[in-house]
């Protein structure tokens, strides 16, 4: 799927026809007309209406754009919406969609959630919501109102909101929910063990592209309240949440004592998953080797796979009747929400057709376009200037924090954006001290997605189930340490599965080496995959061709030879030479340009 302007191209804007009175008559585009109406006229007087006199010539949107015209200022202005037209609208290409995804597509990005209490309070239906969490909460004996011990911290809370979809695009529900101030929990004190698994989305990507292959059918259930089904051990104070109507009279500061594991308490994820993973086990489902997240389970030659990420929880499988029977068994130990096919998980949109699936994260893109103000910018051909060589030296910017967060949001989009991947990379070096430079850099990226807003991967339903890896290095090419960057992707048929820029943690001495280094993390990365792959079902043969461009790195994993180049990357030789001595791998030479 591709969307987005070009420079060639020209984007509607509004035109200023030549009228003898002394009222300017503005017009906009209609995406579905193809035709320019008129606007409400501007009077020149008024300050807060005037504009700046445009060309007259006539616009036409480009052909290829002709799905629909989105105005960014329509869509996504804050809870009020404007009528005014933007000069480099935003344009995506939905006519390869089955109608039911064009209407997904198009609602999924028409609702706006408040970011905080008091925004929220406003709203007949976000009371209401706050109120039923608050009576769930209560119900569910979460907690003790009790005055405050001395010499006790107490944590903070805080409300969270979140729009819940159909599998259609149309409005399920508006979900409120109270969640604890984790971070300011205390070792030893509030908390003891947190680590709990969530599955990987390189596991999530693999477990898509082999269900696509083998047309397995995909559904997506949400566990309500999941958290509270924990048990708390410690013993935890957090401070009365807004909402929470309390008797007045007593002198003493009251407060929440913790009975169940609330959202955001550091342990609370553990204590879920511990009841979830033994729920699943006593039902006959067996815990992957290859990770924790995911479940699988054989009846009659059929399998069933359950992929878990905290509460939500996708289910797949060749055998619709065991599927029923796994909602079925999970209704009666959890309250749970049936969300129907898979459409939206994570952020990430799934679009299913009969040649394959599409996933892409076109609302999380537009939604980071509009919240950094570039849904109005015109777009860009390429997320990087090849002409600008980033460096920790320049002008530091004043808002470090506002450079970390924005970069942080365009890694997320990386899961489905392999093509920002290594400028991506580049800017996350830079978070300790960042400078105007990487901004600007930041900021062309950003141009970049406007221009691509709905770019995204796609898994063949036709592909062969084999596995292949390409890996690259771009030798000393950091400046300030000149250290090399490993490159490498894998495929499993035609669809690309996982794929990583990452700087190395040695300087490389030759070519040669670094290379070298890239191809050992891409064995690894390829030796972990055909571990998960089998789980699912997925005999993948042997062995896996591995395409490196450097020839020397082929001879050395493929001859015993040790001098005083290579013996300092002793491991990663070993490492290599097993897997090509067990015939897991093969090495093939392909061409830079190729």
């Amino acid at each position: 799927m591709k969307g987005g302007h070009t420079e060639s191209e020209v984007s509607p804007e509004p035109v200023v026809p030549n009228f003898p009175d002394d009222t300017y008559h503005y017009t906009y585009f209609d995406s579905d007309s193809q035709e320019l109406h008129p606007q409400a006229d501007v009077d020149p007087d008024d300050p807060n209406t005037m504009e700046t006199r445009k060309s007259s010539r006539h616009l036409t949107l480009p052909t290829k754009y002709k799905d629909y015209h989105l105005d960014p200022t329509l869509k996504f202005g804050a809870f009020g919406s404007s009528q005014s037209c933007s000069k480099h609208p935003v344009c995506l290409n939905v006519h390869l969609l089955t109608k039911e995804d064009q209407k997904y597509a198009l609602s999924v990005m028409n609702f706006i959630e408040p970011r905080s209490y008091y925004e929220a309070i406003k709203s007949d239906v976000w009371n209401r919501e706050m109120k039923e969490e608050m009576n769930a909460l209560e119900e569910n004996q979460t907690w003790d109102v009790v005055p405050l011990p001395a010499g006790v911290k107490e944590i903070g809370n805080k409300w969270v909101y979140k729009i819940k979809l159909h599998a259609d695009g149309s409005l399920e529900r508006n979900k409120a929910r109270l969640v604890a101030k984790g971070y300011t929990q205390v070792y030893g004190i509030d908390f003891l063990d947190t680590y709990s698994p969530v599955a990987k989305i390189n596991i999530v990507k693999t477990f898509l592209a082999v269900a696509s292959i083998k047309h397995w059918i995909l559904e997506q259930l949400d566990v309500s309240n999941a958290f509270l089904h924990g048990d708390l051990v410690e013993v935890v104070y957090m401070k009365l949440p807004l909402g929470l109507e309390v008797p007045s009279g007593s002198n003493q500061r009251m407060t929440c004592r913790l009975k169940k594991s609330l959202y955001g308490l550091k342990q609370a994820s553990r204590q879920w998953f511990a009841k979830l993973t033994s729920f699943l086990l006593r039902f006959g489902f067996s815990q992957s080797a290859s990770d924790y997240s995911p479940f699988t389970k054989w009846t009659h030659g059929k399998i069933t796979v359950v992929l878990v990420y905290v509460d939500d929880i996708i289910l797949g499988g060749d055998s619709k009747k065991d599927i029923e029977q796994v909602k079925l068994a999970l209704s009666k130990e959890f309250k749970i929400k049936l969300l129907g096919p898979l459409k939206y998980f994570l952020g990430l949109e799934v679009s299913r057709t009969s040649s394959g699936l599409d996933v892409c994260q076109r609302k999380y893109c537009l939604e980071l376009s509009n919240d950094t103000g570039y849904m109005e910018s015109k777009g860009c051909k390429t997320p990087i200037d090849t002409k600008v060589k980033l460096t920790s030296k320049g002008t530091l910017l004043e808002d470090a924090e506002g450079y970390k967060r924005l970069v942080g949001r365009l890694h997320y989009l990386t899961i489905t954006r392999p093509d920002i991947a290594f400028v991506v990379q580049q800017l996350c070096q830079y978070q300790k001290a960042p400078c105007q430079e990487h901004m600007q850099a930041a900021f062309r990226v950003l141009s970049y997605l406007k221009s691509s807003p709905d770019h995204g991967i796609y898994f063949d339903s036709e592909a062969e189930l084999k596995m292949t890896g390409y890996c690259d290095s771009d030798w000393a090419s950091c400046p300030d340490t000149r250290r090399s960057i490993t490159g490498y992707c894998t495929m499993l048929g035609t669809s690309l599965i996982t794929w990583k820029t990452k700087k190395q943690t040695t300087v490389s001495r030759s070519s040669s080496e670094a290379e070298y280094r890239a191809l050992a993390h891409l064995v690894c990365e390829v030796e972990w995959l055909k571990r998960l792959s089998t789980e699912l079902t997925v005999q993948v043969p042997l062995p896996i061709t591995v395409y490196c461009d450097n020839m020397s790195a082929i001879h050395i994993a493929e001859n015993p030879v040790f001098h005083e180049r290579t013996k300092h990357i002793e491991i990663d030789m070993y490492v290599t030479r097993e897997r090509v001595k067990t015939c897991l791998i093969k090495l093939q030479h392909i061409s830079t340009t190729e």
